[in-house]
């Protein structure tokens, strides 16, 4: 899968993962993708509910060890 860009906001806690995911899909183009790398466990439901909320999806979400993996295309 092609990841058009990455933001890393290890450390935050929310809505601070999801703010900063709103500004970077802002200057996206639709259909490019943006991966979201994460240490809040609140991010995933966080994430579902903000792709809901905004029309842009969520292709997929994962764990790997502390860290919580978003991946949306923007709509």
């Amino acid at each position: 899968m092609q990841i058009d860009k990455e933001i890393d906001t290890r450390g935050l806690n929310c809505p601070l993962p999801i703010l900063k995911a709103k500004k970077a899909l802002a200057d996206m183009e639709s259909g490019q993708t943006l991966r979201v790398i994460s240490t809040d466990a609140g991010s995933l439901r966080d994430f579902q509910a903000f792709a809901k909320q905004t029309g842009n999806e969520l292709i997929e979400q994962e764990t790997a060890g502390a860290d919580f993996i978003h991946v949306m295309r923007r709509r």
